[in-house]
């Protein structure tokens, strides 16, 4: 029998988290996990009482054409980052990792080149957590170190032509 190595397991939870999910776009799953014991999960969803995006059959965004990563203002949801640290409290997420996974809800496939975005990247920072491990495909993954995000910001590293 091959048991699945521990990392691809936290994967697996956060790929049946996006289950969940209720963007027509992209969804995804995140799990935190912190000294082996899940603290806290997340989906990509519309906030508590609001109609999602595939109750109304529609996403702004999409009849936009928005590119990804650009003009969140116009998404119904909140990522699965943010559910997963909403969901915790900050001495449980200190130290932690959280797991991530998206899908392309067009072609069904994990997203091989899937990130957090500025926002979520500032929440993660904020919320203690040290490192992030995204899924590429089944069984591979990169982890990143969170202290990255925070000595590289997004916004100013364009800025300064890096």
């Amino acid at each position: 029998m091959n048991r699945r190595d521990k990392t691809n397991y936290y994967l697996d939870m956060a790929e049946v988290a996006l289950e969940r999910g209720t963007c027509l776009r992209r969804n995804f799953g995140a799990v935190i996990v912190k000294n082996d014991v899940i603290v806290s999960t997340g989906y990509t969803g519309a906030p508590r009482g609001r109609e999602n995006c595939i109750d109304i059959g529609s996403c702004i965004r999409k009849k936009l054409n928005v590119p990804r990563g650009e003009r969140y203002e116009f998404c119904r949801s909140v990522h699965a980052e943010m559910n997963a640290i909403i969901n915790a409290s900050r001495e449980q997420m200190l130290g932690a990792t959280l797991y991530l996974v998206g899908r392309d809800m067009e072609t069904g496939e994990i997203m091989q080149d899937a990130n957090s975005c500025t926002m979520c990247k500032r929440m993660i920072i904020n919320a203690g957590i040290e490192h992030v491990v995204i899924r590429r495909d089944r069984d591979t993954y990169d982890i990143v170190s969170v202290r990255d995000w925070i000595y590289h910001d997004d916004i100013l590293d364009g800025q300064r032509g890096y």
